[in-house]
């Protein structure tokens, strides 16, 4: 299948419409900046006619502009998001508006009974993460605008030219480059996570994976004016190409072992199986381990803290939101879609839960001792990922219970809306690290020191996001957090919890998931600790100049948006409509 083949079907030129953006705006990224006054001279003797062709030469004002890439971005971005929820404004998000793409290219309202492998899947679920992935780019794109200043005078240091004039000049062109660059390698991780979120075949899945993960490596260790950035980059890069290298392996054990990586053929062929097939079960296992790396989850999140510690603030803020959603799209389509069984408890839940356990203890210890922001942001994004995982091993344990799809489709929801709140809360921390790296600090809690005296919003933004990181009520973050151990505790104790025998009767009664309920509540409340240690620092410590942090607008309505989203879509009708959404989005998912 080729990319003219997509595009001859209409249906499928249609329905991949926020995908051919991204493309558009990378052509465009490519094409613009190098827009100039070039000219090429006719081969007519004895005359000098010269006619433009414009890439190439003296580049145009606008053209040259550093805003120009990110100006690209942010609204390829924005568009992208607009396309892909008008693909489901007739029925949002439901089960009804599916659309299956095939090897041949050709673009299907209906995926039953159709001869040909799906490719693509085009659902509710999808769609939902393709809005979740562009919205944390574009706060990441915007936050970039401020983190990586488009001026003559940019952190580009090269040797002294001819003349003051030539020297910004040039100066502002390389500057337009480096942001070219920058902003390039965004859309394509916003491609990369497109790809993902519609794979219905385990090596598309992969490819779009690896288009990210590429992307992401370079993002981190974008920042070489500072000693950390190539460090972490090449620590992340280095544990990230291992762990694919043994994904990809298992996915070349799982084509051996069916002979096709379509998931619904995987997801029959298991089902088929009397006793687990090593192969199957070696292939599985080795699929895990870049998934557990994508995730952060533990023992596979050594080479996070490193990485989002040295990345500049808007990339790991979008390490610990847009990534961090990826990961859990292959390990739902890997875990849920292929190995779920129709009765019985699934193999892999004792696994999941125990690493679960060690995730989310593991994170808010790490967190405990972090003087780093970033750092103590990035165990906190471990921590969350042990949250997730939780669930993720009570969809096992509900599996052995005939009948109970409302909980499946309970902790399914759970598990996006945590995944689409994230980006406000999450993402908003780090886009107030982000305003203290444009002046050359946020390395320290200290940096933190009377930030309410300088700048009293700043700081009411930052401990309203640290309490919803939390789980305090009645913030966003609670709500998330209550609806996964809300469907934790329902797969543990429904048709098994009976009280007739008395209290301990009924406490031994309980399945073990159980205990991962109580687990998160604790750690949520062991999380307090640090989380209210930035704002302690903010309110009660004095600032060390009372100057005001940089103007940035672009970067403070981010921060605002942020805000405002954390607290809506805790308590009130926007809460009760994303709900419904991540509801809608989450029986598409299990209907797949």
């Amino acid at each position: 299948m080729s990319a003219l083949t997509l595009l001859a079907d209409p249906n499928t030129a249609r329905v991949l419409l926020p995908e051919f953006t991204l493309v558009v705006g990378i052509v465009l990224m490519i094409l613009v900046p190098n827009i100039g006054k070039g000219t090429f001279r006719l081969p007519i003797p004895n005359t000098n006619i010269r006619l433009p062709y414009l890439l190439g030469g003296e580049r145009f004002a606008l053209t040259s502009s550093p805003r120009v890439p990110g100006i690209i971005a942010v609204v390829t971005l924005l568009f992208s998001i607009s396309l892909a929820l008008w693909s489901q404004a007739s029925t949002p998000l439901t089960d009804y508006n599916v659309w299956c793409i095939t090897t041949s290219g050709e673009a299907y309202s209906s995926c039953l009974g159709m001869t040909e492998s799906t490719l693509l899947r085009v659902d509710g679920f999808s769609r939902l993460l393709e809005v979740l992935f562009y919205g944390s780019l574009m706060l990441t794109g915007v936050a970039t605008w401020s983190r990586l200043p488009a001026t003559p005078r940019n952190l580009i240091h090269s040797q002294k030219l001819a003349g003051p004039h030539e020297d910004e000049r040039i100066q502002q062109l390389l500057d337009n480059r480096r942001q070219v660059d920058f902003h390039l390698l965004l859309l394509m991780v916003a491609l990369g996570m497109s790809v993902v979120a519609l794979a219905n075949d385990l090596f598309v899945l992969f490819v779009g994976l690896e288009l990210a993960s590429l992307a992401i490596y370079v993002l981190v260790s974008f920042m070489k004016e500072e000693s950390t950035g190539p460090e972490a980059g090449m620590k992340y890069f280095i544990v990230g190409s291992v762990s694919s290298a043994i994904g990809l392996y298992g996915i070349s054990l799982l084509y051996l072992w069916n002979g096709s990586l379509d998931i619904s053929d995987l997801s029959a062929s298991w089902a088929a199986m009397e006793t687990i097939d090593p192969l199957a079960l070696v292939g599985l296992a080795f699929v895990l381990v870049v998934i557990g790396f994508k995730v952060s989850a533990a023992p596979f999140h050594l080479a996070a803290p490193d990485a989002y510690s040295g990345a500049s603030a808007p990339i790991a803020g979008m390490l610990a939101t847009a990534s961090k959603a990826m990961g859990f799209v292959v390990l739902l389509r890997v875990l849920v879609t292929i190995t779920m069984p129709e009765s019985g408890s699934a193999f892999w839940v004792g696994t999941v839960g125990i690493i679960a356990a060690v995730t989310m203890t593991w994170g808010n210890l790490g967190a405990l001792s972090s003087d780093n922001p970033k750092r103590m942001l990035a165990y906190s994004s471990v921590a969350h990922a042990g949250y997730l995982l939780a669930a993720v091993a009570a969809l096992g344990v509900n599996s052995s219970r005939a009948g109970d799809h409302d909980i499946s489709q309970l902790l399914v929801a759970a598990i996006l809306f945590h995944l689409a709140v994230l980006v406000l809360f999450k993402l908003g921390a780090f886009l107030v690290i982000t305003m203290l790296e444009t002046e050359g600090r946020g390395s320290r809690v200290e940096d933190f020191h009377g930030l309410a005296k300088r700048e009293p919003l700043i700081a009411l933004a930052m401990i309203v996001f640290m309490l919803s990181l939390a789980g305090v009520p009645p913030l966003s973050g609670f709500l998330s957090k209550m609806l996964l151990v809300s469907g934790v505790i329902d797969a543990s104790v429904h048709h098994t919890m009976s009280f007739d025998d008395g209290l301990v009767a009924a406490a031994r009664s309980l399945h073990w998931i159980f205990w991962l309920a109580l687990l998160v509540f604790l750690n949520s409340a062991l999380s307090l600790f640090y989380y209210l240690r930035v704002g302690w620092v903010m309110f009660f410590e004095e600032p060390p100049t009372k100057r005001r942090m940089v103007y940035a607008p672009f970067l403070r309505i981010a921060i605002m948006c942020c805000l405002l989203g954390t607290l809506a879509f805790g308590i009130g009708p926007l809460a009760d409509h994303l709900i419904t959404l991540v509801s809608n989005a989450a029986t598409a998912f299990l209907q797949s």
